[in-house]
């Protein structure tokens, strides 16, 4: 571009040094200067025409995502509505356009509309696919009404469009169920020139209805019509109606020019007609209620199913309801408002399953096809119960209700059957699981003699197959089986206790006793009478068990006799040593008490020796007799009320004497008594037994010199006697053992046993509902705790 510029821009200059000598050197210049102006006015042009090209592709844009916009807005319409249409092109496959749930059964594709037998009968699938193929082979329009499979209406309407075709499928105006519009659609239909569908919706009337031709003769009837005409006796078929007219008793017309027919019980009608192009069509409206003839025949029963309490529906030929009595509705949970006389089934299963109140199935309309299929059965028929998805089960059985057609359904809640049945499983197996685990054998026989019942171990016990027993077998033949198992004496034993099971005598009692078997065993038996006129038998085997019985009994008869031995012994012992002890203990006070110096100091520690024995032995004697008395059970007590401080002087007194110092070994006895102790009531005896007791323990585990104390203190309603010593200690299973250590084997030297003493000591608290307890001193010694009663009396008489 700078190029040409710069030679414009020069023109001028070289204009003014222009001659001719100069021309051929210009031309090439020129051409130049004009190649270069073309190029600038096609530039131009150029990009002139690629602005216009990029608006113009702009706009067809914006226009063609209006167009589509629009066409989403139209194919949204025609979608939301309550139809479905179907579009076929030249180049593309059907477009299926609308909500498939207006024609097709719930849950259905809408490319199953395709599928004209999935949706319609036969004889309608062949007559829509004949229609469609006029529509797209010869673009001949149609619109014609479809009784579909699932009982709708429905409105068929095809047209050209284009090179293409069109369907469009609505449900109708009218349905069965809605006689006024169906009569709407009649005339609509026969505006349209369409018979066929004419006679369709006829068909669906519930009224008598009919169709004549131009002179007049019937050419169509409905079913109404022929069932009424059949009742009038007369012949009738859809295509071959007879005339019922005429019939009417008292034809005549009212003020207003209604012909009005009387057919006596059948019922009064108006006869309602309307021209057609080269006919006429018409029905009769009844004037009064009019039982159709199957409903005629169980009008009867009314009364008697409202009475009963099982759930009874009855429909007629049509499927309409006509009777029902108040347990079906409560069955079903149906307001009797909605269960109108003349309702549907197929309006009722419906309303059930939308509730959950039917068996859950894949394909619902096929279940309901299935169970309407009652409708054409002769003889009572019983379906599968119904497993209801809250958990009831619901039988079904279904009967003919008359010749003229209708089914009578009668219905029973399975629920607490199923229930008591499953429970009285569980109860019959847990009942053979308990008897199979007892170890004594079971044998229940009927009234007839035959095995019922029984266990493993009744095989087992008297040697019989188990497969035998399966059998219920007679007692007899357990007879002769166990004859031939127990050769000696197994039959004997069955025939005699046969007597007891074929026993039919009510006021029989039962019978229990022991077998003694040939082979040694020992088995005893119980023969019982149940309350269902059967008799049980068990048998446990009681060999060993009567061995140790046998052992048992000699080894106590061998202790009772031992008991009195030891009784005559402690009676006779007892009193016999207390003679010669009193002797003893009188000779050795003599001797102690020699005045002169007869006896020297050593002389004088034996005598004490001799005295503290024999008080000791004397001690001994008299708490064997106090246990004899406990055993015995003749142990009494004497309670009083007591000075503490002098039960505590007795028993240090008979310490003094039993240990007497000798070589400087006294003991070292410390009393602490609590000053102001509130009144104490016990056995005097008893408590000075108890303290002398535990003192002399005390002293034979202390060592030489060593403290012993003796504590005596009150809490609350309770007197505390504490012992305390410095001896070896006790150990925690002594403690558990109470007062055991004492016994302990360590014990050396002076520290002889004590387990006598210490039983009384024991038995003396209890009597009087005290408790004695032992534990361990630290860092030596042990301490002994005896916790009794304020008043033993009142204790003793809260025991």
């Amino acid at each position: 571009m700078a190029a040409p510029l710069t030679l414009i821009t020069a023109g001028p200059a070289l204009a003014q040094g222009f001659v001719p000598a100069n021309l051929g050197g210009i031309a090439p210049l020129a051409i130049a200067i004009g190649a270069g102006g073309f190029a600038l006015l096609s530039m131009g042009i150029i990009r002139n025409t690629l602005t216009d090209n990029r608006a113009m592709r702009r706009r067809a844009a914006e226009q063609i995502a209006a167009l589509r916009a629009l066409v989403d807005e139209y194919e949204n319409l025609v979608s939301g509505s309550s139809e479905l249409t179907i579009l076929w092109s030249n180049q593309d496959g059907p477009r299926i356009l609308g909500q498939a749930d207006a024609v097709l059964p719930p849950g259905r594709q809408p490319q199953s509309v395709l599928n004209l037998h999935s949706w319609l009968g036969p004889a309608e699938a062949n007559r829509l696919a004949a229609l469609l193929d006029e529509l797209r082979l010869q673009g001949r329009g149609f619109a014609v009404s479809l009784h579909t499979l699932g009982g709708k209406l429905v409105r068929a309407t095809g047209w050209t469009m284009g090179s293409g075709a069109a369907l469009r499928l609505r449900p109708a105006f009218a349905q069965p169920d809605d006689e006024g519009a169906l009569l709407a659609d009649t005339r609509a239909e026969i505006a349209n020139g369409d018979w066929q569908s004419v006679r369709t919706i006829l068909s669906l009337l519930s009224k008598p209805a009919f169709q004549r031709d131009g002179d007049g003769r019937l050419v169509y009837a409905n079913g109404p019509y022929c069932a009424l005409a059949g009742a009038l006796g007369r012949s009738c078929a859809e295509t071959s109606p007879a005339e019922i007219v005429d019939a009417g008793k008292e034809a005549a017309r009212d003020g207003n020019g209604v012909l009005m027919l009387d057919f006596a019980t059948h019922g009064r009608f108006e006869l309602v007609e309307f021209d057609l192009p080269g006919g006429r069509a018409g029905y009769l409206r009844p004037l009064e209620p009019m039982r159709p003839p199957a409903e005629a025949g169980l009008a009867h029963i009314g009364g008697i199913i409202d009475a009963l309490g099982t759930p009874i529906a009855i429909f007629n030929a049509r499927r309409e309801l006509t009777q029902f009595n108040a347990a079906y509705a409560a069955l079903w949970n149906l307001d009797p408002k909605f269960l109108a006389l003349g309702l549907d089934e197929r309006a009722i299963l419906d309303k059930l399953r939308t509730e959950g109140m039917l068996p859950s199935q894949v394909d619902y309309h096929t279940w309901r096809a299935r169970h309407l299929e009652s409708y054409g059965r002769k003889e009572p028929f019983e379906a599968e119960p119904w497993h209801l998805p809250d958990g009831r089960t619901i039988k079904v059985i279904s009967a003919p209700a008359s010749p003229h057609g209708g089914v009578i359904y009668v219905f029973e809640d399975l629920t607490e059957r199923l229930e008591l049945e499953s429970t009285n499983r569980s109860f019959t197996n847990v009942l053979h699981e308990s008897i199979n685990a007892l170890s004594e054998a079971v044998a229940v026989f009927g009234t007839n003699g035959r095995l019922t019942l029984s266990n493993p171990q009744l095989s087992k016990l008297w040697k019989l197959p188990m497969n035998a027993l399966g059998a219920n077998p007679h007692i007899d033949r357990l007879a002769e089986t166990s004859g031939e198992a127990i050769p000696e004496d197994g039959a004997a034993i069955w025939r005699d206790l046969k007597r007891s099971i074929v026993d039919l005598n009510p006021t029989r009692t039962d019978r229990t006793g022991r077998i003694n078997r040939s082979d040694g065993r020992l088995i005893d038996y119980a023969v019982t009478r149940l309350p269902d006129g059967q008799t049980m038998m068990t048998f446990l085997d009681v060999t060993e068990s009567a061995s140790y019985s046998k052992v048992l009994k000699e080894r106590n008869d061998a202790l009772v006799a031992a008991d009195r031995l030891k009784d005559a012994f402690v009676e006779n012992v007892s009193y016999e040593l207390r003679s010669p002890l009193t002797n003893i203990i009188g000779f050795a006070d003599l001797l102690a008490d020699a005045e002169g110096g007869s006896l020297n100091d050593r002389q004088r520690d034996y005598i004490g020796y001799i005295r503290a024995s024999s008080v000791t032995l004397g001690v001994l004697i008299d708490n064997i007799l106090d246990l004899a008395s406990v055993d015995a059970g003749i142990a009494e007590l004497n309670p009083e009320t007591l000075d503490v401080a002098g039960l505590v002087d007795k028993a240090k007194a008979g310490i003094t004497a039993t240990f007497p110092e000798v070589a400087g070994e006294a003991p070292n006895l410390v009393i602490e008594i609590e000053p102001g102790l509130p009144a104490f009531v016990a056995d005097g005896t008893r408590i000075v037994q108890v303290l002398y007791n535990l003192l002399s323990n005390a002293a034979r585990f202390s060592p030489p010199g060593g403290e012993i104390r003796l504590s005596v203190s009150h809490r609350a309603d309770r007197m505390l006697f504490v012992i305390e010593d410095e001896g070896p200690g006790i150990t925690d299973e002594m403690k558990a053992a109470i007062l055991t250590r004492l016994d302990a084997p360590h014990a050396g030297g002076r520290q002889r046993g004590a387990g006598l003493a210490l039983a009384i000591v024991r038995t003396f608290v209890n009597l009087h509902g005290g408790t004695i307890s032992a534990e361990k001193r630290e860092p030596r010694g042990s301490r002994i705790i005896v916790n009794l009663p304020m008043n033993s009396a009142l204790a003793g008489v809260a025991e």
